[in-house]
């Protein structure tokens, strides 16, 4: 288990430069993490046993199981309201099979895997977009002092190249801002729309999925029918034919037992739930961010809340002088270097924009 996820650990290690928030990570790269370990683990039969094992007389199980598993199975919706074990020999499977109409099949768990694969390339997509735009300008911003212990003279080297290019490039850097926030409501669209597809993939059953499983308990007995067991069955029936000895068609009826959906069936609630609450993250983040381009005044207040060390005269005066994407370019650099240095930095391009402004008039 160790080899097979042992690469998914790339995704979820410490990156000392950082160029975003943590929700666009948790999206881009924990949620990528988390849809290819489901796939791996779904994909490697080792794990989880045979994907399917159907029980029938005259024929070899070999042959019914693949035909099974490459046509479909099916149960009877009706039937897992019956009392299993006396109307019902499992949840779904009645003995009334004459009825088409009532029939449900599924299909979908052979596509589990390669969908939990394309979902992962989805959710890693925003991060490949954005790190193409931003194309390691934080990096170079920084230039190593994320780490407070160095040398005063390199220090201040380093200090006076960063002022002066923020003070050359003022009012340059909305587009970086921008195109950064694009990527974020890209990310909700992404989750939005694989919602949308995964319930149609589960013909209309996803996003009741996690709400009908949790209500499940507070059910009557006699009125409970497993949310689970009806969207992944355990146990479904498969008809196949082939031709008797005199030339007449013979019908086997056979059971199949499907022990891949008891993975599918705990992944996909544990992925309801993680789209529930990826889907609110990224809302209130896309609200906020509206609310920052909207509203300049609350801008010196969030670099203020988030460096209390700068003072809020400081924010202020600078922020006055600055457009949205340089506000954001700092509050980056604030995140990447070390605390005190970063507060120097704040200080001496304020006087220098202030100088700078001043003798323009």
């Amino acid at each position: 288990m160790y080899k097979l996820l042992g690469g998914l650990a790339n995704y979820l290690k410490y990156q000392d430069i950082v160029t975003d928030c943590a929700v666009f990570r948790m999206h881009n790269l924990f949620t990528t993490a988390l849809l290819m370990a489901c796939s791996l683990i779904i994909t490697a039969s080792q794990y989880v046993g045979n994907p399917i094992q159907c029980i029938v007389d005259g024929i070899p199980t070999h042959v019914v199981n693949t035909f099974c598993w490459i046509s479909s199975t099916f149960t009877m919706p009706d039937a897992f309201k019956r009392q299993v074990g006396t109307e019902v020999a499992h949840p779904g499977i009645g003995n009334d099979f004459s009825d088409k109409d009532a029939q449900k099949f599924y299909t979908y768990y052979q596509w589990v895997c390669f969908v939990l694969f394309f979902q992962a390339v989805a959710c890693y997509t925003p991060k490949v977009i954005w790190d193409s735009f931003e194309n390691g300008l934080m990096r170079m911003l920084v230039m190593g002092l994320n780490v407070g212990v160095c040398h005063e003279k390199e220090k201040n080297a380093k200090k006076e190249v960063i002022i002066e290019y923020l003070t050359k490039h003022v009012k340059r850097h909305n587009l970086y801002a921008l195109r950064y926030w694009a990527c974020e409501c890209l990310c909700l669209i992404n989750i939005i729309i694989q919602m949308w597809c995964m319930n149609k993939f589960f013909d209309g059953e996803f996003l009741s999925y996690g709400w009908r499983v949790m209500n499940f308990s507070d059910q009557p007995q006699e009125e409970r029918v497993d949310p689970m067991v009806y969207v992944f069955p355990r146990v479904t029936k498969c008809i196949f034919h082939k031709y008797g000895a005199s030339g007449s068609i013979q019908k086997h009826d056979s059971l199949c037992i499907l022990p891949l959906n008891i993975v599918n069936e705990k992944t996909y609630i544990f992925i309801w739930f993680w789209f529930m609450i990826l889907v609110t993250m990224l809302t209130v983040l896309v609200v906020y961010r509206a609310v920052i381009i909207a509203s300049p005044k609350i801008r010196p207040k969030i670099l203020h809340a988030k460096h209390r060390s700068i003072p809020i005269e400081t924010c202020e005066a600078l922020c006055r002088k600055i457009d949205l994407g340089d506000w954001w370019i700092l509050m980056m650099l604030g995140t990447n270097m070390d605390p005190l240095i970063y507060r120097e930095i704040i200080s001496e391009l304020a006087k220098k924009i202030e100088t700078t402004n001043s003798n323009q008039y």
